[in-house]
C-alpha cells in the first residue's frame, strides 16, 4: 500500500535492515518519508494497537524472531541551523539522519561536542532512546529537546530536556518503546568547548596520529574513529551490534570487594557516589569467551563485548550464546550483566553454564 508520505509492505525480510544481518520478516514494514503522514498512517484502525517496532539502520537491535504487527522506518534526512547565537547553536536533524554523518556535519559548521560520539553506528532518531555514549561522552548533555509522534494522542509532541528522563543507556523513550516514535531531535551545541581526551587510548591515538600540543574537535573525532575501527568488528563484513552488554553499575562496597580480589579490573565512577561502573568486556575475557565460536554464533575476537553473527547465525542462537555469556559472569564474579540492544521476539535470561 502507497499513500502520500508513506509505503507499506507485507511479510518484508528485514535481513538487510538490521546490523546483525539476521533473517526475520516483518508481519508489516512502513517506510516514512514525511513524519506528518504518521497521525494518518497509525490512526488506521487496524494498525492504532498493533504491535510496534520503530527500525532505523538496526544497529542497536536484535532480531530473536519474526516481527509482529507494524515495523516502521522513517526515511527523510535533513539538518538545519534554527537559532545560531554568539556561544551556541541549536540544530534539527531528522530522525533518519545517520548519526556519523551528523557528527561530521556539526564540526564542518564549527560545532563541538559530539566528536567522542563520531562513528558510533545507527540514526540521530535513536540516540536519545538509547542515550549513546563513548569515550566519556553522553549524548543527553546536548539534546535540547525531542520531536515525537504519541500514539496514545496521535499528535506530535515536543519533550524538553528534563521530559527525557535521561539514564545510563536509558531514557523515556526506551521505557516505553510502542508509545512514542522519535521524529526530530534539537541539539544546542557549542561554539567552543575544550576537548576530552582523558578516556583510555584517546592520548596515544592522537599522539600516533601525529598530534602536537592540543588537538582539535575533528582531530578527536579521527582519533576515535580510529579506535572504534581497530577494536570493533565492521557490521558490513561481519554482522553485529557493537557492545551487547552495559557495563554493570553496582554497589560501592561489592566493587571494592572485587577489586581486591581481582586488582586488573577497570572500576570507574557509578551513577551516585555509592556506586560503581565495571567494565563489562574484563568480566567476559576473564570468563574465557573473547573470541569464542558456537557455530556462526560467536563473540568478536577483537573486543569481548561484541557478539558476532559469522554468516548464518539466527537471533535465537545470539540470545542464547549472550544468555550463557551473563550466566558464567554471575556465577564468577557475582554480578550481573544487562543487554544493551533491545531484544525483539526473544527473552534474555542469564543461563547457568557448567
Amino acid at each position: 500500500m502507497s499513500e502520500a508520505g508513506f509505503r507499506v509492505g507485507e511479510n518484508v525480510s528485514l535481513a538487510g535492515r538490521n546490523t546483525f544481518r539476521v533473517e526475520a520478516r516483518a508481519e508489516l514494514l512502513a517506510d516514512v518519508h514525511d513524519p506528518f503522514a504518521l497521525p494518518a498512517l497509525l490512526s488506521e484502525p487496524w494498525l492504532q494497537f498493533a504491535p510496534l517496532l520503530v527500525l532505523g539502520e538496526g544497529s542497536n537491535v536484535l532480531l530473536a524472531g519474526d516481527v509482529p504487527g507494524l515495523t516502521l522506518s522513517l526515511t527523510r534526512a535533513t539538518i538545519a541551523i534554527i537559532d545560531d547565537g554568539a556561544d551556541h547553536a541549536l540544530v534539527a536533524a531528522d530522525a533518519g539522519v545517520n548519526w556519523n554523518d551528523f557528527v561530521h556535519w556539526t564540526l564542518g559548521h564549527g560545532l563541538c561536542g559530539l566528536e567522542n560520539l563520531a562513528l558510533i553506528p545507527g540514526t540521530v532518531g535513536a540516540c536519545p532512546i538509547q542515550n549513546i555514549g563513548a569515550y566519556g561522552t553522553e549524548v543527553a548533555e546536548f539534546i535540547d529537546s525531542v520531536q515525537a509522534f504519541d500514539r496514545e494522542t496521535l499528535r506530535l509532541r515536543e519533550f524538553e530536556r528534563e521530559d527525557c528522563r535521561f539514564g545510563y543507556r536509558d531514557s523515556a523513550f526506551k521505557r516505553a518503546p510502542e508509545q512514542n516514535v522519535v521524529t526530530e531531535v534539537r541539539f544546542r551545541l557549542p561554539k567552543s568547548r575544550g576537548v576530552q581526551t582523558g578516556y583510555a587510548g584517546v592520548g596515544d591515538e592522537l599522539a600516533a596520529m601525529g598530534v602536537n600540543g592540543v588537538p582539535t574537535h575533528r582531530q578527536v573525532a579521527e582519533a576515535i574513529s580510529r579506535l572504534r575501527t581497530r577494536k570493533l568488528p565492521n557490521p558490513a563484513l561481519l554482522g553485529n551490534a557493537g557492545s551487547f552488554f552495559k557495563n554493570p553499575i553496582v554497589a560501592a562496597a561489592q566493587a571494592e570487594a572485587l577489586k581486591a580480589t581481582h586488582p586488573a579490573l577497570p572500576v570507574f565512577p557509578g551513577d551516585s557516589v555509592a556506586t560503581r561502573k565495571l567494565s563489562a568486556a574484563w568480566l567476559i575475557e576473564q570468563a574465557g569467551w573473547k573470541g569464542h565460536r558456537e557455530g556462526d554464533a560467536g563473540v568478536a575476537a577483537q573486543h569481548a563485548l561484541v557478539l558476532v553473527n559469522h554468516g548464518r547465525a539466527t537471533g535465537g542462537q545470539l540470545l542464547a550464546l549472550a544468555g550463557r555469556i551473563a550466566g558464567s559472569v554471575q556465577a564468577r564474579f557475582g554480578v550481573r550483566l544487562e543487554p544493551e540492544p533491545r531484544i525483539i521476539g526473544g527473552r534474555f535470561e542469564a543461563i547457568a553454564t557448567t
